[in-house]
C-alpha cells in the first residue's frame, strides 16, 4: 500500500491506517474517472483531504512503476508455521500458511498481517 511506500524519497504528511487504505482502494474503484474523484475518495476514506488522497494515489502509482520495472526485489519469505482450522487433521482444506519476510513482517498466505 502507498503508506508504506518503497521509495525513501516519499514523505507523507499523514499516516494511513489499514482501514483507511482499504477504504481508499474501494473508493478508487467506485470513483474511477469521475469529475470530483478526489473529493469523493476523501469523503469515503474519512479524515483525509482531497489533496492527501490525490498524493496518496500518486505515491501508489510511483510504487507500482518501480515494482513493474523490476526495481523492487521479491520479498524473502520463510515459512514459520501452519494454522489448520477445521477438523484438526494435519491435512485440511482451510490451511493457512504463516510466513515472515526478511524484515520480520508477518504474512498469512503471503498477505501482510
Amino acid at each position: 500500500m502507498a503508506s508504506n511506500s518503497i521509495s525513501s524519497s516519499h514523505s507523507s504528511s499523514s499516516t494511513w491506517t489499514s482501514k483507511q487504505n482499504k477504504l481508499f482502494e474501494k473508493a478508487l474503484a467506485v470513483y474511477d474517472d469521475t469529475p470530483d474523484r478526489w473529493q469523493n475518495v476523501a469523503r469515503e476514506v474519512g479524515g483525509k483531504s482531497a489533496e492527501e488522497v490525490q498524493r496518496h494515489y500518486e505515491i501508489l502509482i510511483e510504487d507500482l512503476k518501480h515494482i513493474e520495472s523490476g526495481n523492487v526485489p521479491f520479498p524473502n519469505y520463510r515459512l514459520i508455521g501452519r494454522n489448520c482450522q477445521g477438523s484438526g487433521d494435519a491435512e485440511c482444506s482451510d490451511e493457512q500458511e504463516i510466513a515472515h519476510n526478511a524484515n520480520g513482517d508477518r504474512y498469512s498466505n503471503f498477505v501482510k498481517i
